[in-house]
């Protein structure tokens, strides 16, 4: 019945210090010994989600950039989305980008590239220990870039966001994976595409994939998955827009590996501290 699992990480697999706890990693491993294919699916750049991987210490596959990347278990390259180069250099541009507070980033093929310092952003990633770099984004060249992401207050990035549907209409796929976080990427990809990208390579039907995610960016994720559960700490639009969606424990109480356990009959519960098992 259940034969795939895809996750997000912010806000789901990932606990309140964007890290992995025992309890969390444990669960997951367990399922991955036992032959159930792991799918990460997430905003997150693909090298920062591979040293996550790597020390999750499971074979999975990783949809990143929101669809934008895809790679094996093997970090064989499968898929490959980007922006156009026109659109990204006019993405950079501060009339477009809406306020100086806004801090812009590029995801390019192997670089998390930044316009200004912002150490308070690493907390993020103390896990991979991936880290930007600072440049003059106004003189890339728009090449080789898989996603935009603003970062900002939520009502300098609702600016952004009007700016954008002003001058790109439905050409660009644009999402929030957290509230201060605007995403952008090409219109035709997101994570349900990656997904259903990735359950066909794997022969298994999207009504056998349980999928969990938080954030607006997961929608057509849990839309794809035949069992998909929402983080209880779920951004209050999403709840809304998938009001059916059964809720599970928050993403600061393992609330995936609780329920993943509960899904494949794990009983050997590996409890955090100051937490009873179910």
């Amino acid at each position: 019945m259940y034969s795939a699992i895809a996750t997000d990480l912010d806000g789901t697999l990932l606990n309140s210090d964007h890290q992995l706890d025992p309890f969390t990693a444990e669960t997951v491993r367990t399922l991955a010994a036992r032959g159930v294919p792991i799918i990460i699916a997430t905003g997150r750049h693909y090298c920062d989600v591979a040293g996550i991987r790597d020390l999750l210490g499971v074979d999975a596959y990783l949809i990143t950039s929101n669809g934008a990347r895809m790679h094996t278990p093997g970090d064989e390259r499968i898929y490959l989305r980007d922006l156009d180069p026109a659109a990204v250099r006019r993405l950079v541009q501060p009339d477009l980008v809406g306020g100086s507070r806004v801090i812009v980033n590029l995801f390019a093929d192997d670089a998390w590239l930044i316009d200004r310092h912002a150490p308070e952003l690493l907390v993020f990633h103390q896990d991979s220990g991936f880290k930007y770099e600072v440049m003059d984004l106004q003189e890339h060249d728009g090449q080789d870039i898989a996603k935009m992401l603003y970062i900002g207050d939520p009502a300098d990035l609702k600016e952004t966001a009007a700016n954008l549907e002003r001058e790109f209409g439905d050409a660009l796929y644009v999402t929030y994976s957290l509230p201060d976080c605007l995403e952008v990427m090409t219109s035709d990809v997101s994570k349900g595409r990656a997904l259903r990208y990735v359950l066909e390579r794997l022969d298994v039907d999207p009504s056998q994939c349980v999928a969990f995610g938080d954030n607006m960016n997961d929608i057509d994720l849990l839309e794809t998955a035949g069992h998909p559960f929402m983080m209880n700490n779920a951004n209050p639009d999403l709840i809304k827009r998938l009001p059916n969606v059964p809720r599970v424990r928050n993403n600061f109480e393992a609330g995936v590996a609780h329920q993943l356990r509960k899904l494949f009959g794990i009983r050997d519960e590996l409890a955090l501290p100051g937490q009873m098992p179910d």
